[in-house]
């Protein structure tokens, strides 16, 4: 297909006509095309299509359709059959009434020209521009981050399954490469083993027969590779992705011991961020959040908050599960500094809050990040007493490099140690002022007192957010970072957010982008008609709750 740009156009007359009488208090889809006009422009995807070849429907109508859809939580078939068939979405796109619009399947192939294009952040950014054009967007003021787990499309499956479905996935592509060479390789057994697919209730019950499942597996697995890097099999076979995953499987949960296939101790295993979960999603991993285990991915959404505008999303980010929130800090200035839509405070949790970061926004962003600090780790933060002593209560002495210790004595011992991406200040006292001090109890368990302490910035941001956020003003500003927990909820329960509607992190990561233009139409649209925010739901029993009745230690108000 080749595209050549045609524009959005005026809406015909008579679609306007028709969708005026049949939807006289109007709806979101002829709402946004009233408020904002045409979103999209054919030529902002020019670079997708190629010069030649048979015409495309217009793309800009297509990212419409693509936000609408997420909007409306519509599968491909719907969407074609809305664009067909409603007359708000042929009024929002601009199409006359005897349009018979698109094959379903034409979505997911415009899909798949955004992700191979990595142009999925498009959608949102359009729907961002025309809010900022509408006067709903200003930039500066506060934002607020957080982020949740998200589910792989693939389904969930215990070892046995995983290693036996790869296999058979193996098998399967080289049946379509190489049917003639995998007949002479394959074992008959395998015929029988993994000609269906593989499910735990087939499996034995039995932790002994389980484990010879798995060996026998293994050893099968183990062949096939085997065969595959042979000297006498066609090389086309060793680029097969589906063998290549069946390598990594292998390599991550077996091994051979004097030539026999042994599964590998959990130990022995590659850390989590290199880790398969499941032979149909590779890039998905397994990670864990407190009591919440998933495999998959982690989004990351960031909105603005705070003003009269409505609260809109700014800024998408997904990683696969095991990326933690703090590495994704500097990302997510970095894209909002493109977008000209960096805030004055970023209010953000615990997770992604270091005293490096909020230096470092200050410095390059002029951003003051908001968020708790984690206190300290040494039994000194502790104790839950007055009279210990944690690297706060120390006096450090920059120019001179020398610190003093709440008995009066000096550091004999000042040295800057690389450590990782960063760089440590190692302080030790004399284990003679030490062993003589009265409150040594108070202070450290060893020998002498050791502090770890980072550069001066660093350092005296983190005592100073450490006490700053035990303030009642503090807390009270804090209280704003609370909201963006409605949205995620929001984009769970309206756009499916928390299960990944493809396979793959940039398929993955398109869904999401499509999901924050989608929120922020429904936002918009909200804004145009009054609409009032939703209150937080309490359930008529909890609403009998009496005022100063306390659950789990915390004191408890009755709704108003």
């Amino acid at each position: 297909m080749s595209m050549q740009p045609k524009g959005s156009g005026e809406i015909p007359a008579e679609t306007v006509r028709v969708a005026r009488a049949a939807f006289p208090k109007g709806s979101l889809a002829i709402r946004v095309r009233d408020e904002l006009g045409p979103l999209f422009r054919d030529e902002e995807f020019v670079d997708l299509f190629p010069s030649r070849g048979r015409p495309a429907w217009s793309p800009g109508r297509l990212a419409l359709v693509l936000v609408l859809q997420f909007v409306e939580g519509l599968t491909d078939r719907q969407a074609a059959e809305a664009v067909r068939a409603r007359i708000d979405f042929k009024y929002a796109l601009g199409l006359r009434l005897d349009d018979p619009g698109f094959d379903f399947s034409v979505l997911s192939e415009f899909r798949d020209r955004l992700v191979q294009a990595d142009a999925g952040r498009r959608m949102l950014d359009g729907v961002l521009a025309a809010a900022r054009d509408k006067g709903l967007l200003t930039g500066r003021g506060k934002a607020r981050t957080d982020s949740t787990h998200v589910l792989s499309a693939a389904r969930e499956l215990c070892w046995l399954e995983m290693v036996a479905e790869t296999l058979r996935s193996a098998l399967n592509a080289l049946a379509v490469a190489a049917p003639d060479w995998l007949s002479e390789v394959a074992e008959p057994d395998w015929f029988r083993h993994y000609a269906t697919r593989a499910e735990d209730s087939r499996f034995p019950k039995a932790p002994a027969k389980r484990e010879e499942v798995g060996r026998r597996i293994g050893t099968d697995g183990m062949r096939l590779l085997k065969a595959v890097t042979s000297p006498d099999a066609p090389a086309v076979l060793r680029a097969v992705p589906e063998v290549e995953t069946l390598r990594r499987m292998w390599v991550q949960h077996f091994h051979l011991i004097e030539g026999e296939v042994r599964r590998r101790d959990p130990k022995d295993r590659p850390p989590g961020a290199m880790r398969l979960v499941t032979p149909y999603d590779t890039e998905a991993r397994g990670s864990v959040k407190r009591d919440t285990m998933w495999d998959g991915y982690k989004v990351h959404l960031t909105e603005t908050c705070g003003d009269d505008t409505p609260d809109l999303i700014m800024n998408v980010a997904t990683t696969d599960a095991t990326v933690s929130d703090f590495d994704l800090v500097p990302a997510v200035h970095a894209a909002l500094a493109e977008r000209r839509l960096l805030p004055d405070e970023h209010l953000v949790d615990t997770g992604y809050v270091t005293a490096r970061h909020i230096v470092a926004a200050r410095r390059e962003h002029d951003v003051e990040l908001t968020g708790p600090m984690m206190p300290g780790t040494g039994w000194q933060n502790r104790a839950g007493s007055a009279e210990t002593f944690p690297v706060g209560a120390f006096s450090i002495d920059w120019d001179r490099q020398t610190v003093t210790c709440p008995g009066g004595k000096n550091s004999t011992r000042w040295a800057r140690e690389p450590v990782r991406d960063k760089v440590e200040i190692r302080v030790q006292f004399s284990k003679t002022d030490c062993g003589s001090c009265q409150v040594k109890d108070s202070c450290t368990r060893g020998l002498r007192r050791k502090l770890t302490i980072q550069d001066r910035d660093i350092h005296e941001v983190l005592h100073q957010r450490r006490a700053e956020q035990e303030t009642d003003a503090w807390k009270e500003r804090y209280k704003m970072r609370a909201g963006v927990e409605g949205t995620i909820s929001q984009a769970v329960n309206r756009c499916g957010l928390r299960r990944a509607r493809y396979r793959g992190l940039a398929k993955t990561s398109l869904q999401h982008q499509l999901t924050g233009a989608a929120i922020n139409l429904a936002r918009i649209d909200a804004h145009f008609t009054g609409a009032r925010r939703a209150r937080t739901r309490t359930s008529h029993f909890a609403a009998l709750r009496p005022a100063d009745h306390t659950i789990g230690g915390a004191k408890q108000t009755t709704p108003k």
